[in-house]
């Protein structure tokens, strides 16, 4: 009988594949122990992430393509044996019980396969491309960046990402005690395996998850001690955080009661304070402006696909032109709730022009003038991040990001 994290990430595999439905909604819908979770998602990420290498790995053992269910076995199981170095005793032992289950008559066939793949299937799998992204996103980015981009941002993306971490206090004591670095914009990054809830100072509430890259935004906008902030799109609350542990006197707004559950649970945890507000940015009226605003705008999150590598199996491009005008029109209202002088950061998590560069066409933008900020992130006036960069010390995700300022 197969193990239970084993299980749960074949089925998450099915239903991204098959089914085209995020990992986030499978995992919120799911029943395990945390440990049996954890090691599920791990494992059906790196799955999706290695989906091209393993094909590669298993096609000279396989007479003819086997069914999906089969399949998705299989590129599991090479996965875990060459990805991810597991023992091929009992990742092939495991595989054997799986494929029994999705298809009785194939276990023969997947003992001989993995047991080649084990032996004998490493130089194919490192040798392959990694994961191309679906033609959709793959065409457009090719047209922005060029073909030699892309092919590295995909080597990110089969790369992984590390664990960042936001301190409240000092990122240096941080990473002292969490065995961390401290990157240059001031994240802690955890390189090998961790369990967040271990980690020292989590109880305490001492830092919180967020890449590093999403962590620039909160820091480009400096909110002031006595400010009035407004946090537009919260959840689930990294930006939030920042703002409040700045001093300022933060609002923040998210569409999802759900999601400010979970930024109402972090704002406990790590002692901070916000005033939470569950509605629509395109139909929400303030009381009053606000000295700074944080827009982080509803988007494709072509850029987090290194942490989210389900997102290129489950999108497929349709719906951008009404995300496009919906941004439009909430940076336009956002801009409105702005005091005279005011500023706002503008930012996405995505690598499309059309939800970052093009969106702040005919503003007024403020050239970032921060130490932190490295000159090949400038595209104009804004910063433009990519997942191909500072692929030495393990990356970052994509992100747009521009300061406007009201007259």
């Amino acid at each position: 009988m197969a193990d239970a994290a084993r299980e749960l990430a074949l089925s998450f595999i099915k239903s991204v594949l098959a089914q085209r439905i995020m990992m986030q909604d499978l995992v919120a819908a799911a029943s395990a122990p945390p440990e049996v979770m954890a090691r599920a998602q791990r494992l059906a990420n790196a799955t999706l992430r290695n989906l091209g290498p393993a094909d590669a790995a298993l096609k000279p053992w396989l007479k003819k393509a086997p069914p999906a269910p089969v399949r998705d076995v299989l590129r599991l199981a090479t996965v875990e044996l060459l990805a991810l170095g597991e023992a091929p005793h009992g990742v092939v032992s495991e595989a054997v019980s799986l494929t029994r289950q999705a298809s009785p008559r194939a276990t023969g066939m997947a003992n001989a396969v993995l047991r080649r793949v084990a032996e004998e299937g490493q130089a194919a799998f490192d040798a392959a491309p990694p994961t191309r992204m679906g033609n959709w996103l793959r065409g457009r980015l090719g047209a922005v960046y060029g073909n030699a981009v892309v092919a590295r941002i995909e080597a990110a993306h089969g790369a992984g990402a590390p664990l960042d971490l936001t301190a409240k206090g000092d990122p240096a004591a941080l990473a002292e005690a969490t065995g961390g670095t401290v990157l240059p914009t001031g994240s802690v990054r955890i390189s090998g395996p961790a369990q967040v809830t271990a980690l020292p100072g989590y109880e305490e509430g001492a830092f919180w998850v967020q890449d590093a890259a999403a962590a620039l935004p909160a820091k480009l906008l400096d909110a002031q001690p006595g400010e009035r902030v407004l946090d537009l799109c919260a959840a689930p609350g990294g930006k939030t955080m920042q703002l409040a542990s700045a001093g300022a006197d933060v609002t923040a707004l998210d569409l999802s009661e759900r999601r400010l559950k979970r930024v109402e649970e972090n704002l406990a945890r790590t002692g901070l304070t916000a005033t939470l507000v569950a509605a629509d940015v395109l139909t929400w009226e303030p009381e009053g402006l606000f000295d700074v605003i944080l827009l982080d705008a509803p988007c494709s999150a072509t850029g987090t696909i290194r942490r989210h590598p389900d997102l290129p199996h489950v999108k497929d491009g349709k719906g951008l032109k009404e995300l496009f005008a919906m941004q439009t029109a909430m940076l336009e209202r956002a801009m409105s709730w702005l005091k005279p002088g005011g500023r706002l950061v503008y930012c996405t998590c995505s690598l499309l022009p059309e939800e970052g560069e093009k969106q702040v066409e005919g503003y007024t933008l403020a050239r970032p003038e921060a130490a932190w900020v490295e000159d090949s992130w400038r595209a104009g006036d804004g910063l433009r991040l990519r997942p191909d960069f500072w692929p030495e010390v393990g990356g970052m995700d994509g992100f747009y990001m521009a300061v406007l300022r009201r007259a």
